[in-house]
């Protein structure tokens, strides 16, 4: 897109949440944006910056209720909704020309039982699911290039996919067991992540000096990462993955440590290196040097994934972070835009990570 060129007309369903101020925030300093719709069910005919004063001077955007045909004017909707808004509107938007971007799990799993089992509901638009494209920018930057609907990843999904790719293209590349069966993620997240609704587990009493493990029997984030890994990273070999997720009382970050036991030929590989070459012209993904070890402070409000690495003879330790409402969610969404519209994949994204 040219500096000339008329700006991308963006729309955004459900601004009121965490991701969708996120998207606010972003868009607000793109160059080549402008938001033109933003709905809300509850805060329709006032102004973003009465919900949100951190946007007083940055936006003037209005809510308003969720119109179809408004939507249809738009060149991109992102959905920032609760699983199962996005599918609902897909067809229409689509026969309109109209891109979509979905921040929910509507487009993410192409798994049609997986998803009636872990979401508890029926996919109404299997034929646009099946076009859809898995927005991972690193690893599916050019099916994004041509995409008309990008599901947009889960954010523990983001930091064990991209903290997996390095050794599953490895893997693949030697066409043998670099690493056992067993895959263990251990991941914790800031309490952003579960959303800007009120609920008695996740006020301050509740939070404050805790720190607890939930979906240990299961969490719906596990089949997005086997699809990661199985499908859209391709691995020839079958590891299996033990997920559990933890919360943490702080409002933003995420932390996968990525445990791994090497085989034999694994622990002749320099891993430092591997993820190195892999990630060299990556921008948003920061391999640290051997012996620097990763925190959530070093991505924070930013769209930067950085990865540190332990090898020890038989063990690798794969230290992910991210800032789970930027590159696990609204950033994420932005760059896949960037890409789907041919801009600078940077552009609105050129965030210094905010310290302390």
């Amino acid at each position: 897109m040219s500096k000339n060129a008329t700006k991308i007309k963006v729309g955004i369903v459900g601004g009121t949440g965490y991701t969708g101020v996120e998207l606010i925030r972003l868009l607000s300093n793109h160059p080549n944006v402008q938001i033109v719709m933003l709905t809300s069910r509850t805060e329709a005919g006032r102004e973003v910056s009465e919900i949100f004063p951190s946007l007083r001077g940055v936006s003037d955007v209005q809510f308003s209720d969720a119109d179809d045909d408004k939507l249809a004017q738009c060149d991109v909707v992102f959905f920032a909704t609760p699983h199962g808004v996005a599918m609902r509107a897909a067809e229409f938007l689509l026969s309109k020309g109209v891109k979509i971007i979905d921040l929910a799990a509507d487009f993410r799993l192409q798994d049609l039982d997986a998803f009636k089992e872990w979401y508890g509901m029926t996919h109404e638009c299997a034929d646009i699911l099946v076009d859809s494209v898995y927005g991972l920018p690193e690893i599916n930057r050019q099916k994004i290039k041509s995409a008309q609907v990008v599901g947009n990843p889960g954010c523990y999904p983001t930091t064990a996919i991209l903290g997996l790719s390095a050794i599953i293209d490895e893997q693949n590349r030697q066409n043998q067991m670099l690493i056992e069966e067993r895959i263990i993620i251990d991941a914790k997240s800031g309490i952003s992540g579960a959303g800007r609704g009120a609920k008695l587990d996740l006020i301050f009493s509740e939070i404050l000096d805790n720190f607890s493990a939930y979906g240990v029997s299961g969490h719906r984030h596990l089949p997005e990462i086997e699809q990661g890994v199985h499908g859209v990273l391709g691995s020839k070999f079958t590891q299996k993955i033990r997920f559990v997720p933890h919360l943490v009382p702080m409002i933003r970050g995420m932390f996968s440590t990525i445990h791994l036991t090497l085989t034999d030929a694994g622990q002749s590989v320099d891993w430092q290196s591997v993820f190195e070459n892999r990630f060299q012209d990556e921008y948003f993904i920061d391999v640290l040097p051997k012996g620097l070890l990763p925190q959530t402070k070093h991505t924070r409000a930013s769209n930067f994934l950085r990865i540190g690495l332990h090898q020890d003879k038989e063990t690798l330790t794969v230290l992910v972070v991210q800032d789970n409402l930027v590159k696990g969610a609204a950033g994420q969404a932005v760059q896949n835009m960037n890409i789907m519209f041919g801009l600078d994949e940077k552009s609105g994204l050129n965030v210094v990570p905010v310290v302390p």
